[in-house]
């Protein structure tokens, strides 16, 4: 991993994590590149992480052994065509971050024999905290693929899917999942100001209690549903709680939302590749 040189075009948040968690992980600064059309961005990049930084995406694809693609899904086919020359003759790694692309889409833009690696990342990365699931085609080598998933490990943990299609379902789950935690303890929060706790209090107890549920999760051998038992005494106020959510048809709820936003990255990606 060291001593490969890598690539970004694309230097927004996504992209400045993944560069500062391989310089944490102990990658060279000086052997990765950046390009954006944001100009205060670069010197921003540079300034702080030290990394080479251009205007010029084919400059980053000359230079280096894997280039991620970290703009935006909108921007992809245009930037993609833009390099797809270099990308050939240089024989890279192609390693798309960009949502409800598909690697059939990236090979019509970049060539047909062309080695890509599909990831959906979700914002914890932005914490070095994230989930990341992976999909290579079948022009990946097996050093390649080690090379994507330690790349995606310098912001969190990474995995591989047996199916591209699966990446639909990870969106909905750990892409979108986020988005979810927040809103039940946005609810937690507002309920606990309703029973009489101040703001700030309700926040920082909502707050401790997400990290320490999630750090014990982590941690334990036992499933969540093993978990909730241990802590939800018969007769108890746990079990008031949860006979509450579970009458108010939480776990279907829950499942017609993952449900919809699967669907719904299915078909962003079938308007974004037809576009």
């Amino acid at each position: 991993m060291k001593t490969h040189k890598i690539g970004f075009i694309g230097g927004g948040n996504m992209a400045s994590s993944l560069v500062s968690g391989l310089i944490a992980s102990g990658h060279a600064a000086a052997d990765i590149w950046v390009s954006d059309v944001n100009e205060a961005a670069l010197a921003t990049l540079a300034a702080n992480l030290g990394i080479n930084t251009t205007s010029h995406n084919a400059d980053v694809v000359a230079a280096t052994d894997v280039v991620v693609l970290a703009v935006k899904p909108q921007a992809l086919k245009e930037v993609a065509c833009g390099i797809a020359e270099v990308v050939r003759q240089q024989q890279v790694l192609v390693v798309s971050i960009a949502a409800g692309i598909s690697q059939r889409g990236l090979a019509a833009w970049l060539g047909a024999k062309v080695p890509i690696v599909r990831c959906m990342p979700n914002t914890p990365a932005l914490v070095l905290t994230g989930a990341t699931a992976l999909h290579a085609n079948s022009y990946v080598s097996a050093k390649q693929r080690d090379l994507a998933e330690s790349l995606m490990r310098a912001v969190g943990i990474s995995l591989w899917v047996a199916d591209e299609s699966e990446l639909d379902a990870v969106t909905a789950v750990s892409g979108s999942g986020p988005a979810y935690f927040f809103l039940l303890m946005e609810a937690m929060e507002a309920a606990a100001v309703e029973l009489g706790l101040g703001a700030e209090t309700a926040r920082l107890l909502v707050q401790q209690t997400a990290l320490g549920a999630a750090k014990i999760a982590l941690e334990s051998p036992e499933s969540p549903e093993q978990l909730r038992r241990r802590v939800t005494s018969p007769g108890g106020t746990t079990e008031q709680a949860i006979r509450t959510f579970t009458q108010g048809g939480f776990t279907q709820l829950v499942a017609r939302a993952l449900q919809a936003a699967r669907d719904r990255s299915i078909e962003m990606s079938e308007q974004m590749e037809n576009s």
